[in-house]
Formats: C-alpha cells, sequence, structure tokens
C-alpha cells in the first residue's frame, strides 16, 4: 500500500499479498459503497456472488465501504465477510458522502481491473460481467450507461436536462446518461488514485483521463429494499461539483451577464436623460423603471457573488489539506 493510502486511512492497514505470475486467473475488485442498506445488502452480496460464479477463471475480491451507516448495515456487513473470504470491509468513522466511499474503496482495491458499482440492485450485477469482456477486449475504461431508468418522470427529466447541459459547458467530454457503474484496468485505476481533490466528481475525473473508453448500454432496475440515499439536496450538490469541477462556463456567464447589465444601465440612463430633456413634466413616471434597475443590478451581484463563493469554497476545501476520509476499521475474514 502507497504512503498516500495510508495517510488517507489514518490507521495501519495490513497489506494484502502481492499476486505472482505463476497464480492463475486474473483479479477483479468489487468496490461497493454502502449507506443504510441493511434492507437489502444480503440479498446484493447473495446474487453477486451468484453471479461471478459462472466466471470461475477470474479470482473476486469485494470490498465494501460503510459509509457512515447508522441502521446495522456495518453488522451485516461483519457477518458476510466472516462467510466469505474475499470481502474486506472499510468503516468509515463518519458519513463522509458516496463519491469519498468510491475513492476509499478504489485506494484499497488491488485487482488487474476495478468494478464500482451501487449496492442496491439498480446496478445489475450481470452487467458487470458484460464489462469484463469489454475489457479482455481491449478497453480501459467500461462505462455503464442507462438506456432506461425506473425513476419518477421529473428525476428522468432532471437527469436528462443536467448531463447535456454538463457536456455542453464542461472543459472534458463526459458521457451523457452515465454513472458511477463502470470498470477501470489496473492502469486507469491507479491514475484515478492519483486525483485527491476534496470536491469529488468521478464520472468527470474518469473522463479526463482519457484511455480506451468503451459504452455500454443497460436497463437500470428499481431498488431492491429501502430508500435513495441520493435526495434532492445531495443531488444538487453533486451537480454543482460537476459544473464547478470541470467548467468555468460559470464565471465566463458572469462576465457576459456584466456586459448585458451593463448596456442595459446605459441604455436606462439615455432614456432618463431624454426624458429629462424633453419631457420633464413626467420625470416623476421614471420611479418605476428605477427600481426595475436596481432590483435588477441588485440580483445580478447577488447571483454573481453566490457563483464565485462556490468556486472559493472549493479553494478554501482545498487548501485545509485535511484526509478525505478517515477509517475505523478495515474487516477481513479472519477478524469479523
Amino acid at each position: 500500500m502507497s504512503d498516500a493510502i495510508r495517510h488517507e486511512v489514518g490507521i495501519p492497514v495490513p497489506q494484502q499479498k502481492q499476486r505472482h505470475e505463476d497464480e492463475t486467473g486474473q483479479l477483479i475488485s468489487y468496490v461497493l459503497p454502502v449507506y443504510n442498506e441493511a434492507e437489502g445488502i444480503k440479498h446484493f452480496h447473495a446474487e453477486l456472488t451468484s453471479t461471478v460464479a459462472g466466471r470461475p477463471e477470474f479470482d473476486y475480491e469485494f470490498v465494501y465501504v460503510n459509509d457512515g451507516s447508522a441502521d446495522g448495515s456495518l453488522r451485516i456487513l461483519r457477518d458476510i465477510a466472516k462467510n466469505d473470504p474475499r470481502v474486506r470491509v472499510v468503516d468509515f468513522a463518519r458519513n463522509f458522502g458516496h463519491q469519498i466511499a468510491i475513492t476509499a474503496g478504489l485506494d484499497l482495491a488491488t485487482g488487474d481491473a476495478v468494478i464500482v458499482m451501487d449496492t442496491d440492485l439498480q446496478d445489475p450485477p450481470k452487467v458487470s460481467l458484460e464489462m469484463i469482456d469489454a475489457w479482455l477486449a481491449g478497453a480501459e475504461v467500461v462505462q455503464a450507461r442507462r438506456r432506461t431508468r425506473r425513476d419518477t418522470p421529473f428525476k428522468r427529466f432532471t437527469a436528462h436536462a443536467y448531463y447535456r447541459l454538463l457536456r455542453s459547458c464542461a472543459e472534458v467530454d463526459i458521457p451523457v446518461d452515465t454513472g458511477d457503474f463502470r470498470l477501470l484496468d489496473k492502469r486507469a485505476a491507479d491514475e484515478l488514485r492519483s486525483f485527491r481533490e476534496r470536491s469529488r466528481f468521478i464520472r468527470g475525473m474518469v473522463a479526463s483521463m482519457g484511455f480506451e473508453q468503451q459504452e455500454l448500454l443497460f436497463d437500470r432496475d428499481e431498488r431492491v429494499a429501502g430508500e435513495t440515499k441520493y435526495p434532492m439536496r445531495k443531488m444538487l450538490r453533486l451537480a454543482a461539483d460537476g459544473v464547478t469541477g470541470f467548467s468555468t462556463v460559470p464565471l465566463k456567464l458572469i462576465t457576459r451577464m456584466g456586459f448585458a447589465s451593463l448596456a442595459l444601465a446605459l441604455a436606462g440612463i439615455i432614456y432618463s436623460v431624454t426624458l429629462r430633456l424633453f419631457f420633464p413634466e413626467i420625470t416623476v413616471s421614471g420611479w418605476t423603471m428605477l427600481m426595475v434597475v436596481m432590483l435588477f443590478l441588485g440580483g445580478l451581484q447577488m447571483l454573481s457573488l453566490g457563483v464565485i463563493g462556490s468556486y472559493i469554497g472549493r479553494i478554501y476545501h482545498e487548501v485545509q489539506q485535511r484526509p478525505l476520509y478517515i477509517v475505523r476499521d478495515v474487516i477481513r475474514h479472519d477478524q469479523a
């Protein structure tokens, strides 16, 4: 394990034995973030292990990251690790968020290929086998693109609009309709581990790396149990991280709005002066226009400050240089 990983984990984590050239099979790592999934985690693990059993030519490891769950998920994960030697459980000291949980799993995964997927079975395990086939055919990054998704009409519409807006303004080509369900070749995973910014948007980071990328269409299922762990507040935060992390378009828009407001102000000045010179008897009526201009400029200034503040906030978090996450324990088969 690298010094950077030890620093992020914050506790001594035993180093896994290195794979030797004479060992048969390649190692496939699954990175599986968990947050309050006690109702469905056993079902998920049974489904995943049943699926990978159809490809016995590979070795597997399952890295579950307990992201500060408060519903008994850790107890269930301990039982799973106790009964399956391929399982490791990373237990966070508190909730750090989905993107950070994926990062921790990537830091500890040792496979020749790493598959990131959620544990609510909306990402079908059988699709991960198709990713492996694409990887064997030469793809270094395989991302699952949602052909259909079983969500509310509002969520489908907003997700559709957001991905296309992000792609139009981002400085890298971020694929539309893709989440974090993807496979990374060992080389790509190693490169992604070097990305240590705090406000993380992993699908954008992966897109920015390049490599030989391939899309795989799939139909996203409904959750097996529980409720979504991405309410509107978290969705908006992730969306903001995607825009501010990979685009300076909001800052450029401020400049354009500044020029537009300047043009309107000049037009207002000309209008006011004209009324004063040629129609002095009705100049009092200009109060309405004065209020409109003042409110418009005030709103524009507050919007501009908000956008600038978002970027300054990102800088503030980066210069603090705090660890991305803190691990309470790493649970293995012989420790569960």
